[in-house]
């Protein structure tokens, strides 16, 4: 079974009013998925750091779909890696979310949850990570398979 590594943008940090801005999966050494939603939300909907940090990060000319274009490529994406394990570090905040862009017919039955376990220390070696989805998802693919995380 392959492994990805899940991260997400979102508006706010309120897990009863956020709103997804963009998802990344990435394999190590494999595909990526990456996308930003041009339709869930608005600049309105978001927290001042999100304003600040993640949104000057956005290209939606290149990376922007609807949600409906975006599921669709989500589950073609993860529908072909087979046996997949996707794994985040903030799992309260990102799987719902993953869950949610997935649709109402939810994860295809090749896609297994993963954990990072709780007694595991790793940090993002002092560094602020980026806040980018994508950039976060292989710096968290990195850490983690440099750990041969099992």
């Amino acid at each position: 079974m392959i492994r990805a590594y899940l991260d997400t943008e979102f508006t706010v940090l309120n897990s009863y009013i956020y709103k997804l801005i963009s998802l990344a999966l990435v394999v190590p050494s494999g595909p990526e998925f990456y996308v930003e939603l041009t339709d869930a939300w608005e600049e309105c909907d978001c927290s001042d750091f999100v304003k600040e940090i993640v949104i000057p990060q956005l290209d939606l000319k290149v990376h922007g779909r609807d949600t409906v274009q975006a599921r669709m490529r989500l589950l073609d994406f993860v529908r072909g890696l087979g046996p997949v394990e996707i794994i985040c570090d903030a799992p309260t905040w990102d799987w719902p979310l993953l869950l949610w862009l997935a649709g109402p017919e939810g994860l295809p039955g090749n896609v297994k949850a993963g954990r990072i376990s709780s007694d595991l220390e790793f940090s993002y070696d002092g560094a602020e990570p980026p806040h980018h989805a994508l950039e976060d998802a292989r710096l968290l693919a990195d850490i983690l398979e440099r750990r041969d995380y099992p």
